[in-house]
């Protein structure tokens, strides 16, 4: 497996104005020494604020970065398999725009690809994972869940439901049609990449909780859109397994 040559950093956005800036400045400082080419992709997910005047604004002048208006309908998912098609770098790393999670990871990330993982997955729940201001009842509903999906999986990995993580390019394309228009993307492509035999490294990540904004994540709106990704991978897992195995 090739080491990778570059990078790009997908981060969907909506009503992110407040807190764009900050996520970016971040990037940037932790990635300055960074050895690999990356280029930073920011999707405005029909935003209703300045989000999108103000990413003009970073644009300009400003060769590390990309912006896109998402052209499918509203959607993170939908926001990111639109970033999907636009991408032309080596992996991907799905990054959120709350910076809830810490840009140091990424270059983690990137190490166990050249090592010839085809996909990093990171964990809030395991040893040296370092987890601030986790909501009680996102926490309980989040354990319950990710516990089934262990499960109905026989898998290891315990935070499938998490968006921070790393592909190889050529994964990603493998992975059509991706059904999930929503947050449930982040557990579609994860259990594809696990149950097609990808090799995959699960590494422990820090994350906070957003200090600015709100959560664009609804637990009710959230519900039967995660059951239903999570059913449909798993059926096609058992129905198509020699199919869809990795060779």
């Amino acid at each position: 497996m090739k080491t990778i040559k570059d990078l790009n950093i997908i981060i969907p956005l909506r009503d992110e104005e407040e807190q764009i800036k900050t996520t970016i400045d971040l990037l940037n400082k932790e990635l300055k020494n960074f050895k690999k080419d990356f280029i930073i992709t920011l999707i405005d997910d029909y935003s209703r604020d300045g989000t999108w005047n103000l990413l003009e604004k970073i644009k300009n002048g400003n060769s590390k970065i990309e912006i896109f208006k998402n052209e499918y309908k509203p959607g993170y998912g939908n926001a990111v398999r639109f970033g999907i098609e636009k991408n032309n770098s080596d992996a991907v790393v799905f990054f959120m725009g709350d910076c809830s999670d810490s840009p140091k990871d990424i270059i983690s990330y990137v190490d166990y690809l050249d090592q010839g993982f085809d996909c990093v997955f990171g964990s809030r729940f395991m040893k040296n994972s370092v987890v601030e201001d986790y909501p009680l009842p996102k926490l309980i509903l989040n354990r319950i869940a990710n516990n089934f999906i262990r499960l109905l999986f026989l898998i290891k990995y315990n935070d499938v439901t998490n968006a921070f993580k790393a592909y190889r390019k050529d994964l990603l394309l493998n992975f059509k049609p991706i059904v999930s228009k929503h947050f449930n993307i982040n557990a579609e492509l994860a259990l594809k990449a696990i149950s097609r035999g990808h090799k995959y490294k699960v590494i422990p990540i820090s994350w906070s909780n957003r200090k600015k904004n709100v959560s664009k994540f609804k637990i009710k709106e959230m519900q039967n859109r995660y059951i239903f990704t999570i059913l449909y991978v798993w059926i096609e897992k058992i129905l198509l397994q020699k199919d869809l195995k990795k060779d």
